[in-house]
């Protein structure tokens, strides 16, 4: 059986599991996917927050605002100088520089992306941080100092602040970003809670290679053993034949029985003779 295996070129021993599968991790998602996803939202947000702002100060800024929903929705163009929300207002510059040090984070964590949800996380968080750079970097006052557009309103009475789609993409991130952190999501496509589970699933898959060690696999070098034995031994006699007693494990054969019973037989009658005599 080993020789047919080996001509057949079949394992003669079952592979070990690889490292893995022995941890218990899924298979890689492919990283140029979850690639894909992060740069197409990121297109997608830049896109429409670029968009509206070009047309909502084309046609809206300077002129009265337009209600789209009563006391709900209102379109009002304004100049921001600081943060998403009007936030930290006469910090352009470091906002400039954080924004920058922001999408740098981004592009540079991409490389461990697995996890689709933090694909779609990190895709709005780089859109709207680039869309809001744009802003800082070519419009006016001066380079890195300019204000952002912004144009949404939302329930006018509670004077919340006007935003943009930019502010609106880094929210949302902000917010999925918690969550998964919250519920153990890694960035590898790995959760957190599974790291406990692994060292167990680890030392299983270590010892099922030793579930092998049965005791007829334990007692096989011993079969081997009395069977290369039975091969020094000499060829195995016909069926019928006896095997002469005494054949030792060298293949001599040794003096017949019957010979020696008849040479003692001999002896006695020789010995019985001789006193018969005297």
């Amino acid at each position: 059986m080993r020789v047919v295996q080996a001509a057949g070129g079949a394992p003669l021993t079952p592979s070990p599991p690889s490292d893995a599968a022995a941890a218990g991790t899924p298979p890689a998602v492919p990283r140029r996917r979850r690639i894909a996803v992060l740069a197409g939202l990121a297109v997608l947000v830049y896109v429409l927050d670029l968009v509206s702002k070009i047309l909502v100060v084309d046609l809206l800024e300077g002129r009265e605002p337009v209600t789209v929903i009563a006391d709900v929705l209102r379109l009002r163009v304004i100049r921001n100088s600081g943060a998403a929300f009007s936030i930290g207002t006469g910090l352009t510059v470091v906002l400039t520089v954080i924004a920058i040090g922001v999408v740098v984070a981004i592009l540079r964590t991409a490389r461990r992306l697995r996890s689709l949800p933090w694909a779609v996380t990190l895709g709005l968080l780089l859109g709207g941080a680039l869309g809001n750079l744009t802003d800082r970097v070519f419009r006016s006052p001066s380079p890195l100092q300019g204000h952002v557009v912004d144009w949404i309103e939302v329930f006018p009475v509670t004077r919340f602040p006007i935003f943009n789609v930019a502010d609106s993409a880094i929210v949302c991130g902000g917010f999925l970003a918690v969550f998964l952190a919250w519920r153990g999501h890694q960035i590898d496509g790995t959760r957190a809670g599974d790291e406990s589970a692994a060292p167990a699933g680890a030392t299983e898959a270590a010892a099922a290679p030793g579930a092998a060690h049965t005791p007829e696999a334990t007692h096989a070098p011993e079969a081997t053993h009395a069977r290369d034995a039975g091969d020094d031994a000499g060829p195995a006699a016909p069926a019928g034949v006896a095997k002469p007693a005494g054949a030792g494990a060298s293949g001599g054969v040794a003096e017949p029985a019957a010979m020696s019973e008849s040479a003692g037989a001999a002896e006695a009658t020789g010995s019985r003779e001789g006193e018969r005599h005297g």
